[in-house]
């Protein structure tokens, strides 16, 4: 993906119940809030039947309900990569009741406990997901999760994967991808449509 043009184009699922409160959601399979739905369909309207070259999304039913209520699902390939971190002991978990355990955690400097997967395994999967998209024609549209479209972002910048700590990305959010002359940059992030 070297033509100034190209832009990439993610969008994080809507609210489910788990994100509303704050709890690890990696690899549960939990479906969206009617905010989420609000959500999605607020995306929608924002991308406005905008035609991409490529869309991609993630297996996990709250990123397919997303993308389905922003109307891409006809034209949506499912991406396994796209799934978000696997969390292993700490799904379900708040950070707050991960820290009452290890005092100064994040997911970003401490990681998690195996069957988890390592920071170094999600950004494999973000950049096996970039070199996919980067053969691909046209701008790309990606509907995933928080933390996985965070370490994305910073691989596609050329950053170190935990540098994706710094990104909020709120559920529903619109974030841009391109290129400034001939260097990958965060055009837009976190937009709320």
């Amino acid at each position: 993906m070297t033509e100034r043009a190209r832009e990439l184009w993610l969008v994080r699922h809507g609210e489910t119940e788990w994100s509303r409160i704050g709890k690890h959601t990696g690899r549960s399979d939990i479906p969206l809030t009617a905010e989420g739905e609000r959500q999605a369909r607020a995306v929608g309207a924002y991308l406005a039947g905008r035609p991409f070259g490529q869309v991609l999304v993630s297996p996990l039913r709250r990123a397919r309900q997303t993308c389905a209520l922003a109307g891409y699902e006809a034209l949506a390939r499912v991406v396994p990569d796209l799934a978000e971190w696997d969390y292993g002991p700490y799904e379900r978990r708040l950070s707050s009741e991960v820290r009452a355990e290890i005092p100064g955690w994040t997911v970003w400097t401490h990681g998690v406990p195996s069957p988890g997967e390592t920071l170094d395994q999600v950004a494999g999967r973000a950049r096996r997901v970039l070199a996919e998209v980067e053969a691909g024609e046209g701008d790309a549209l990606l509907f995933a999760h928080g933390h996985l479209l965070r370490v994305l972002a910073a691989c596609w910048a050329g950053l170190p994967p935990a540098a994706g700590g710094v990104l909020a990305l709120g559920p529903g959010s619109v974030s841009v991808l391109g290129f400034e002359t001939e260097r990958r940059v965060i055009r837009r992030w976190n937009l709320a449509p």
